[in-house]
């Protein structure tokens, strides 16, 4: 499980006593459970606590003062606050693993789209979007050089110190580029550069066979000039950030169900508005791409809690994203729900994680 790393709590779990911590675990648990703030008397009744409600109070009081319980009045109950429910989730949340028939369940559901791509993951965010009671988001893979095998690669010379690069993809799709040329790059170190980088990326994506390539290079191995070896490394590095500029992005397809779930159960105005910006929120696609994307670096599922999000900082929501990868552990796309902050991590976690493991694999089928 990842966090958001530009967030950092003001107090750690090292500075609360054994009875501190079991209280704090204890109100965040009946929080997340019900949704209520948590009273001082139903904690004194559960748990076989041997402690009055009038210590349980006071203990409320302190970690309230340290910022990770609050309350709407001196006499009411507390629920946790963005920052506890942050140190509740890095040190006291445990996820269990799913079950078989859990496990069954998701994949039969999964399945139940089909093998067309598309089918899968529309399938994907609506199956999310009804088990978390949230909104389901699936980022489709991007579909571009680095993501599709290619069957040739050709350069072509231009005036003005520029080349133009065809890219021919197996599925028949051609892509044109235009790059800078090398000094010293003749026509013959362009067939050179193009007759090699076909017969090693033949049947691959770049995405795969771009350390190979760069190594052979490195190595001295590979039977081209020094100036078609400066073309097809300056290529390689153009054609890797494929897909970080605004207009790949808004470009790339973003599935988003289960909207209707987020106006189950409004209890106040309050809540009206928090899914009014919500909503707002999910129609900013570009950003929502962008947020997503930042998967890749992650170990497994990444939580933003509230306003660690600045998307969703108005609205008070939660999002958990988990990417999805191909057989050698590239990412191709990600999945992720949004929903109060009061979410089951505990089964959307590793929920989460399964899918996306599911989905991969659906995918490269």
């Amino acid at each position: 499980m990842s966090t958001n790393p530009t967030f950092t709590p003001a107090f750690t779990l090292a500075d609360l006593d054994a009875r501190s911590r079991d209280i704090f675990r204890d109100v965040v648990e009946g929080y997340l459970e019900s949704g209520l703030a948590v009273g001082s008397k139903t904690l004194a009744l559960s748990g076989g606590r041997s402690l009055s409600p009038a210590t349980i109070r006071s203990v409320m009081a302190e970690l309230s003062r340290y910022g990770l319980l609050t309350s709407a009045h001196a006499s009411a109950g507390r629920v946790p606050t963005q920052a506890g429910l942050r140190l509740f989730v890095d040190g006291l949340l445990e996820i269990g693993d799913l079950g078989s028939s859990e496990r069954n369940t998701l994949a039969a559901q999964l399945s139940a789209g089909g093998q067309d791509p598309d089918a899968l993951m529309q399938s994907a965010s609506a199956m999310l979007a009804g088990l978390t009671g949230g909104a389901g988001l699936v980022l489709a893979p991007q579909l571009g050089s680095q993501e599709r095998a290619l069957r040739h690669v050709e350069f072509v010379n231009l005036d003005g110190d520029q080349a133009l690069v065809v890219l021919v993809h197996e599925d028949g799709a051609v892509e044109n580029r235009i790059m800078a040329r090398p000094a010293g790059v003749l026509p013959s170190s362009l067939e050179r550069a193009g007759n090699f980088l076909s017969a090693r990326l033949k049947g691959r994506r770049l995405s795969e066979a771009r350390e190979d390539v760069l190594s052979e290079i490195a190595a001295g191995e590979a039977q081209i000039d020094a100036a078609a070896a400066a073309l097809i490394e300056q290529g390689l590095a153009q054609w890797s950030t494929q897909g970080s500029a605004p207009e790949d992005r808004q470009s790339r397809s973003l599935i988003v169900r289960g909207q209707s779930h987020l106006l189950d159960n409004l209890e106040a105005r309050t809540d009206v508005e928090r899914i009014r910006l919500l909503f707002d929120d999910l129609e900013r696609k570009e950003e929502l791409i962008d947020l997503m994307d930042r998967t890749e670096d992650a170990d497994g599922v990444k939580i933003f809690i509230g306003s660690e999000n600045p998307l969703f900082s108005l609205s008070g929501s939660s999002v958990v994203i988990a990417p999805y990868r191909d057989r050698q552990s590239n990412v191709l796309g990600a999945l992720g729900v949004i929903g109060p902050t009061r979410l089951n991590y505990a089964r959307v976690i590793p929920m989460m994680d399964y899918t996306a493991q599911l989905l991969g694999r659906l995918l490269q089928r």
